[in-house]
């Protein structure tokens, strides 16, 4: 992405009223905003393949990311991939709710770009991963403090040392949180506590969607919640993300799976090709819809 943007102070200076989310393609280009930017939510959006998206650009999606203060009201970012839209089509009652609720929806797949120029939507591929290290390197002010909802202590105390971070209030849910929803609550109660205006949630989908949507849920909670998978551990030097020529052919897949071949085998070789019979049929519905 290449962007060098100045790092804004955003002191809490006594009692502001929260900016509340509002809801996708709501056009909000005659609200007022005193002393503010506003990076607002396009008023366009497409359903592609079963979900929404939002066809922003990199830098687009950072720039709305950077507006974000402690006095917005919760709100969250997801970025399905191939992988979530496969999930989305076998379990639509889970995932629906989840993307649906979100605040930004963004490509997070350069094959589901290149599926979506191929059906006359303009997606832009934005990787979490991306957008996660433009956070951290150009937005994060070192003693401003941020959430990690997952990850490890190794991993956090790896983002201290990089970035020179004095804050990192760290929660750790136990496995197999999906199906603990006392757990799923108690992780909304930490962010809710500890308030921050990012949060990265970092356990794996739909579990990461399932704690930001809890967030939304109770009302209370501020900021901008992350939904971004291993971004952490990439960051942090733990697992090598591809080279740059890899990810620009759309071979990032390729390398994480000859990287951890027994981990990833089944999902880049039996479940990520179902995305090719998924557009098909959606391409089919989509067309017998217009005539």
């Amino acid at each position: 992405m290449g962007l060098n943007l100045k790092r804004d102070s955003e002191p809490m200076t006594g009692v502001k009223k929260i900016v509340p989310p509002q809801p996708r393609g709501v056009d909000r280009r005659k609200d007022v905003r005193v002393d503010q930017t506003d990076w607002r939510v396009n008023p366009r959006s497409y359903e592609f393949i079963g979900a929404t998206f939002d066809p922003l650009t990199p830098i687009q999606t950072l720039a709305r990311a950077k507006w974000i203060t402690r006095n917005h009201g919760f709100r969250y970012i997801v970025t399905p991939n191939v992988d979530h839209l496969v999930r989305l089509h076998k379990e639509p009652e889970v995932y629906g709710p989840l993307y649906g609720a979100s605040w930004l929806s963004v490509c997070d797949s350069r094959i589901l770009e290149l599926l979506a120029k191929f059906s006359g939507i303009p997606l832009k591929a934005v990787p979490g991963s991306d957008l996660t290290g433009q956070i951290f390197d150009n937005v994060i002010l070192p003693t401003e403090p941020i959430n990690v909802i997952g990850a490890d202590d190794e991993i956090v105390a790896k983002l201290k040392e990089i970035y020179g971070l004095t804050t990192i209030n760290h929660h750790q849910p136990p496995m197999g949180l999906r199906k603990k929803p006392k757990a799923v609550a108690a992780a909304a109660e930490f962010i809710h506590l500890h308030p921050a205006r990012y949060t990265f949630i970092c356990v794996g989908s739909p579990q990461q969607e399932m704690v930001a949507k809890a967030c939304l849920d109770r009302g209370d909670c501020i900021g901008l919640g992350l939904c971004v998978g291993a971004s952490l551990e990439f960051l942090a030097g733990r697992i090598k993300r591809a080279p740059k020529w890899m990810q620009q052919c759309r071979l990032e897949w390729l390398f994480r799976l000859a990287s951890e071949p027994k981990r990833l085998w089944k999902r880049y070789l039996v479940e990520g090709p179902l995305i090719f019979s998924l557009w098909v049929k959606w391409n089919f519905s989509k067309k017998r819809r217009q005539k």
